[in-house]
Formats: C-alpha cells, structure tokens, sequence
C-alpha cells in the first residue's frame, strides 16, 4: 500500500489523518491470470491500482478479441468511462497474469471526497492519469507507425513484454502477428531489441 501512497504522494500531498481514510476504504485483493474483472455490459464499480501484473482491455467481436489497452505494475486500472458515467461498460477487462490490486468502490471513492480536503484532488490525480493515457494512446494510433509504437511499448515497459502473448501486442500496435513477427525480426536484426518469448 506503500507503492500508492508514494504514488499519490506525486500529484497531491495528503496528511496522515487523509490518507488513514483514503487507505481504510482500500480493499486489497489477488487475482489468477485470465480473470475477467470486467464484463462488456457491466457497470465498472472499482478503480484499481496494480501493485503487481498486467491487465488488458479489450473488446469482443464476433469471437475475435481485439486489445487496445494494458496496466502494468504501479498504474491504475479501470474502464473509467463506465465509472464515471455509472453506464455499462463497452468492453472486457481482464488480467494477463496473477495480480495484486487495492480497490476503491465509487461509493467509497465519493466519501473520501467529502471527508478529506484533499480528496478531490486525488479525484483529480486519477481522472487525469487515466486521460492521460487514453489520449496518448490516440495519438500513437494516428500519427505513429506500427513500428513506432511497438518501440513506444518495449521502451515504457520492456520487462513485461515476455508476458504478453504476441497476438495480444499485435493486436494492440494494430498489425497481424506475422507482422508484428517482421517487425521484431528486422528491430533485432539492427541490434533494436533482444528476441523474447511470450507466455
């Protein structure tokens, strides 16, 4: 819980006595690879903060899953647009591998608002991290090369790709894996990147 409070500690200071009440509505809990935290049609109720694993975000059609989002280690993880608009959520949220994770229910996200002066600003902390990313995502999707954000991902978070099956990260930079396939190959072949082997 530690890895959060110094995570938070980034954006909005909170006193001892905030963080007692920010951190007693905290609910730590562990999930198996392959868990779906979120059904399509559901109603996200949790924002969560990984402490350990990767979550993907993905949509189902027709049987074919296509992934446009991940969480790694000390990010959060929610399908915000259905938090925030209390509507059902439009995709899948699933783990990639085993997970540790501190949640806040938006029941209990809202007390800590009103209790805590700071609250709001934690508020604000998570809501601008989480469009942070959506738009930086957006970008990459226009004005970036499959290639180019391919490298975007191993060099945020190289250490993870051996967990990621490749047709997840195909799928996720927008090419075939045979693509993606070539793309490695000719990123090794210049010295770019060392082969690993997803799980």
């Amino acid at each position: 819980m530690l890895n959060l409070r110094s995570y938070l500690d980034q954006y909005v200071e909170l006193t001892d006595e905030e963080w007692t009440i920010f951190s007693s509505k905290l609910v730590k809990v562990t999930y198996p690879k392959k868990t779906i935290l979120l059904e399509k049609g559901e109603i996200e109720n949790q924002i969560s903060f990984v402490n350990k694993g990767i979550v993907r975000y993905y949509i189902d059609k027709s049987g074919v899953q296509y992934t446009f989002g991940f969480a790694f280690d000390q990010e959060f993880a929610c399908a915000y647009d259905s938090f925030l608009t209390r509507t059902p959520s439009r995709y899948f949220v699933e783990t990639l591998q085993e997970v540790e994770l501190f949640r806040i229910s938006f029941d209990d996200l809202q007390e800590a608002y009103t209790m805590t002066e700071n609250g709001n600003a934690v508020g604000r902390a998570l809501a601008e991290k989480l469009y942070l990313y959506k738009f930086t995502r957006e970008f990459s999707n226009h004005h970036e090369t499959a290639t180019e954000r391919y490298q975007r991902l191993i060099t945020t978070h190289p250490h993870f790709l051996q967990n990621i099956p490749l047709q997840y990260i195909a799928s996720y930079i927008g090419v075939t894996p045979q693509t993606l396939s070539k793309i490695r190959r000719r990123m090794h072949q210049r010295g770019e990147q060392k082969p690993f082997v997803a799980h």
